[in-house]
């Protein structure tokens, strides 16, 4: 028996042994917005304690993907009106959401059909069970608009093989199917043609028997042809020794990725490259989103995530105009300041991890 839930934008629902949670906004690619994060944390903590719920299962509606990231309109309206306060709670209960997920008691499974960036990738890629389809494709563009990858995003991209998270962390480039397998992003692949049968089936069967019955073989994976000139360029030390070594690479594909370097916003590309370093540091998920609260909140105080938003977004001008504009005006310090520490407004998910743990 379903029940479902009055708030349209999130539907929860039980099938059988399964819970599922439906992202339900298809007219902006089921972007997330504050409500909705509640909602959806307030849901797993309901199903942890319901005997009936075997399972958790996420989808989205409409043909497009499973959810585009946060709601950036949201962002850019709360920075522009000089009231930042509601995006940095956004963030502190979207993150939290991210390690939720991520420690999650019951099998997870996130279904990343269609698109999936940002914070999309937050609620998918941190859970159990993350099955991709020939209509996968993920992404952590934030780079393109003044901010870095969040949501979890530098933690999954500081841990593929070699230097592949740099590249799309950097680059903000799309992969599909077989690529978010080779990255350690998903798990299985199922062709979208049997996603009708797989949900059915799992509100009856057991999770195992269903996967065995619908996964096959991925496509190829494209950067796992690439993957000696993406270790070679992007192991430098430095974002301009990075590109020293794109530009000076006979493969023709790494000089298109200095170019999209190039076109990204200069000091958050320089904060990611950074922020990607230090997270292989860290040994787990809670301690890297410590550092991404940190970065999003000082990101969120500089004039270019505001540009960024309205180059890609609201104007859609596709022209933003950074601020340092180069790379080299960048200093050390300026990227050094995203780091510091919140004082008493840190997001303390290490902390409370390691409570829970003792």
């Amino acid at each position: 028996m379903s029940s479902v839930s009055l708030d349209e934008s999130v539907i929860v629902r039980r099938d059988g042994r399964v819970g599922r949670i439906v992202l339900n906004r298809p007219e902006v690619l089921n972007a997330l917005t504050h409500p909705m994060v509640r909602r959806f944390a307030d849901t797993l903590d309901a199903w942890e304690r319901d005997e009936r719920v075997r399972l958790v299962l996420l989808t989205g509606t409409g043909e497009r993907g499973l959810c585009s990231g946060g709601d950036i309109r949201a962002v850019y309206q709360d920075a522009t009106q000089g009231d930042p306060a509601a995006t940095r709670e956004f963030w502190r209960d979207e993150y939290r959401l991210n390690a939720r997920i991520a420690s999650y008691p019951k099998p997870y499974v996130a279904v990343m059909d269609g698109v999936v960036m940002g914070g999309g990738i937050g609620v998918s890629a941190h859970g159990s069970v993350r099955i991709v389809t020939e209509r996968t494709i993920a992404a952590m563009p934030e780079t393109a608009i003044g901010l870095v990858p969040d949501a979890g995003g530098t933690y999954l991209l500081s841990r593929p093989p070699g230097e592949l998270g740099t590249h799309l962390a950097l680059t903000g480039d799309s992969v599909g199917a077989g690529d978010a397998l080779l990255c350690g992003l998903a798990d299985h692949f199922v062709p979208s043609a049997a996603l009708d049968a797989l949900v059915a089936e799992l509100a009856e069967q057991e999770l195992d028997q269903v996967l065995a019955r619908h996964v096959v073989p991925a496509p190829p994976a494209e950067l796992a042809g690439h993957q000696e000139w993406i270790d070679e360029c992007y192991a430098a030390e430095t974002v301009e020794d990075v590109l020293d070594r794109l530009v000076n690479s006979s493969h023709p594909a790494a000089a298109k990725a200095a170019v999209e370097i190039r076109a990204k916003c200069p000091t958050t590309v320089k904060v990611t490259f950074a922020a990607l370093r230090r997270a292989r540091e860290f040994s787990g998920l809670e301690a890297v989103l410590d550092q991404e609260y940190r970065v999003s909140c000082r990101a969120l105080a500089t004039p270019d995530l505001v540009e960024g938003i309205r180059a890609q977004v609201i104007d859609k001008d596709r022209s933003p105009r950074w601020n340092p504009s180069t790379l080299q005006a960048v200093s050390d310090e300026s990227v050094s300041r995203f780091f510091v520490p919140l004082g008493d407004e840190e997001l303390g998910l290490a902390t409370t991890a390691c409570h829970e743990h003792v």
